[in-house]
């Protein structure tokens, strides 16, 4: 088991989602030498500023977790950036990484590099078994290359890469701008404006017939730093909840969480995404001992309460 108090470790998207609350573990674990920036002082995509990055930080350990991502929507509206970005950051990082001789790397995939159907529950074998879902896989795709890239690097350099797939993810911190956020976030948000508003009606995207299985943001982070400390393999790891959604009935939840008493109607001209995503998770139990622990209506309680404490 490797400690990570004694790391020096760059958290990329430190400040971000899920990255704020990994730094805040890794404190917790008494790791007083971290590295967090803003895509200002380093662009990843630039190959100059990740070299700048590794000369300056001089990092033991890489937990790469900065994304161009968001929703069906802003996939649509930037598959070409979100391809480029993400793909070019984690191939310099890896690459650029292997030459400074960082120790190790550990990096967040993503659940839309699964094919568009995958038989649920989604085992890492499945992976390479089709395509993505149309919507996102630009993205789902330059994530999934980290995946080859670590394998290959491992084999030919002995470079010690980690990458995981978490599901879905929602907590507090989330993105609540409803041009990019998620659909929790983005459930949570419109239906507190349609309460706000006295509105008795909340328009949501797609039919409600997909299904979604959502990891509090906590249990990733506990997930991540678990596989920092004891895996060493380029094999990819699940991160989930082993709990499947229908969006119909996630709604009716969130909605009576909220105390909304209207009604939820179904905007079917704009896409359902992926028919189905739920996770096999055994992997990241028996490899290295994870597995999540918020119960998911507390996660969605917390989140909600943390919005409304915004607003």
């Amino acid at each position: 088991m490797t400690s990570l108090s004694s790391r020096r470790v760059v958290v990329t998207g430190g400040s971000g989602f899920l990255g704020s609350v990994v730094v805040d573990r890794l404190r917790e674990r008494g790791c007083r030498d971290i590295v967090v920036f803003r895509s200002r002082e380093y662009d990843l995509v630039d190959g100059d500023a990740v070299r700048r990055l590794y000369r300056d930080a001089r990092p033991d350990l890489i937990i790469h977790l900065a994304a161009k991502v968001g929703g069906i929507g802003a996939n649509q509206r930037n598959p070409g950036k979100f391809f480029y970005d993400n793909l070019m950051m984690g191939v310099q990082l890896i690459h650029e990484g292997w030459k400074a001789g960082v120790k190790k790397l550990v990096a967040a995939g993503t659940i839309c590099a699964y094919p568009k159907f995958t038989q649920v529950p989604f085992r890492e074998e499945d992976l390479w078994n089709g395509y993505p879902e149309e919507t996102n896989a630009p993205y789902g795709l330059a994530k999934k290359m980290l995946l080859v890239q670590s394998a290959a690097y491992r084999e030919q350099y002995g470079f010690n890469s980690v990458v995981l797939f978490p599901v879905n993810l929602y907590g507090p911190r989330d993105n609540f701008d409803l041009g990019t956020s998620h659909v929790i976030p983005a459930m949570i948000r419109k239906i507190d404006e349609a309460m706000k508003s006295g509105r008795e009606e909340v328009v949501l995207w797609g039919d409600g017939t997909p299904s979604r299985e959502f990891l509090y943001v906590d249990d990733a982070a506990e997930g991540i730093l678990a596989a920092c400390e004891k895996y060493d393999s380029s094999e990819p790891v699940n991160l989930g909840s082993g709990r499947e959604i229908r969006i119909r009935d996630l709604a009716e939840l969130i909605g009576s969480f909220m105390g909304f008493k209207g009604r939820f109607t179904y905007d079917t001209s704009r896409p359902n995404g992926q028919p189905r995503r739920a996770l096999d998770t055994r992997r990241a139990r028996e490899r290295f001992g994870w597995s999540a622990q918020i119960p998911f209506e507390e996660g969605l309680r917390r989140t909600i309460a943390w919005w409304r404490a915004q607003t």
